[in-house]
């Protein structure tokens, strides 16, 4: 439904990581928008699914916790495709909330003006909603205003954070993010859904020295294991050669990264190991 690529719209900048991929979003991530006199704490949460294992589990709880605790929800939907049950379930957790729900009505830029409407009459039928935008994430159009709703209804208080501030997520999940995001971007199949990264050892930047990172890469299987190495030690390191610059541009520096795999049967049940990768 692109509401990632809707988080990075509105914040200017690259936070929260985009594949092709459904239910990239694992866990809350939280961006921090700024205007000449308010502040947004935004957060994208993973998509709205049945738990099967811990991991999903945890997702599900990082949801209902969040909306527990939110001045505004903001509802993605996506105007090329029909409303489905994802859509329904989601709707009936955004409610259910409490808070003043706003509708986002995302990728108008691909629909003539009569599917746009269809898809607007859709979205506004699914609850008492207080704000309905049509956007595009992609190029941008309608998303001044919707911030603007954002603004308006959001109940005023003190800015939680500094003006420079553009994540409240410690470093460590940001680089992990970024390194999933590339695993994901280049593997097939069973594997992404069996995937996941922990940073194990991070040395910050200096004004002499570039960062230290080692992270590993868990998957469920030998198998997976090989196919995440790649021949030769091809697609390993594809994806740090890819990640690399993109934890430059968060970190501000120059950056050493070290990866490997570590196969893990069951890692998705495993709590210390979900205890490391983040709320």
């Amino acid at each position: 439904m692109g509401k990632s690529t809707l988080l990075n719209t509105m914040m200017g900048l690259k936070l929260s990581i985009v594949t092709h991929r459904p239910q990239t979003t694992r866990r809350r991530i939280a961006g921090i928008a700024h205007g000449a006199d308010w502040q947004l704490v935004l957060c994208d949460l993973p998509g709205v699914q049945v738990p099967r294992d811990g991991l999903t589990e945890r997702m599900a709880g990082s949801v209902e916790e969040t909306l527990a605790d939110v001045d505004l929800v903001l509802l993605v939907l996506d105007a090329s495709q029909p409303i489905g049950g994802g859509d329904r379930a989601s709707a009936e957790l955004a409610f259910a909330s409490g808070a003043p729900v706003v509708i986002a009505v995302n990728k108008v830029d691909r629909l003539p003006p009569e599917r746009i409407a269809a898809a607007i009459e859709a979205a506004g039928a699914l609850g008492d909603f207080a704000e309905l935008h049509p956007v595009s994430a992609k190029t941008g159009e309608g998303v001044a205003a919707l911030v603007a709703d954002l603004v308006r209804l959001a109940p005023e208080g003190p800015a939680l954070f500094p003006p420079e501030a553009r994540s409240s997520d410690p470093v460590r999940l940001q680089i992990a993010e970024l390194i999933r995001e590339q695993a994901l971007r280049r593997l097939r199949e069973e594997v992404p859904h069996a995937l996941t990264v922990v940073v194990e050892e991070y040395e910050p930047p200096t004004r002499r020295r570039a960062a230290r990172i080692e992270a590993a890469i868990y998957v469920e299987s030998k198998s997976q294991q090989g196919i995440v190495i790649g021949a030769g030690g091809s697609m390993i390191k594809a994806i740090g050669s890819a990640a690399r610059p993109e934890i430059e541009r968060v970190l501000g520096a120059k950056a050493m990264l070290d990866l490997r795999v570590k196969a893990q049967k069951g890692w998705r049940d495993d709590p210390a190991l979900l205890d490391r990768l983040g709320p």
